[in-house]
């Protein structure tokens, strides 16, 4: 019996491994690769403005402005991103773990 649980908990680790780093293989949907049609007007809004402060020289700023901007960006980046649950592969093993055990 402990072998047979053993085994399936490896097969289900190796599936799961797997499919994580077919999924890291894939090319990040950006708006230079995507026609300006398929992308909406406010998200294209806000990836112009992720590219005017990449592009800004902040030598000059001082330090609280340069934390505004990085507070800008990772707002925007959390605008872009959306809302979601996301499930990491760590939690997926306990969640399949704890169904075979019970």
């Amino acid at each position: 019996m402990k072998k047979v649980i053993l085994n399936a908990t490896l097969v289900v680790f190796l599936a799961l491994s797997s499919s994580v780093a077919s999924a890291s293989e894939k090319k990040p949907i950006t708006v230079a690769n995507t026609p300006t049609s398929e992308v909406p007007a406010e998200v294209r809004s806000l990836m112009n403005r992720l590219e005017e402060i990449r592009d800004m020289d902040k030598t000059n700023l001082e330090s609280s402005e340069k934390k505004e901007l990085r507070r800008e960006v990772r707002e925007i980046k959390r605008e872009l991103r959306g809302k979601g649950i996301y499930l990491s592969t760590g939690a997926i093993i306990i969640i399949v773990l704890l169904i075979l055990l019970l």
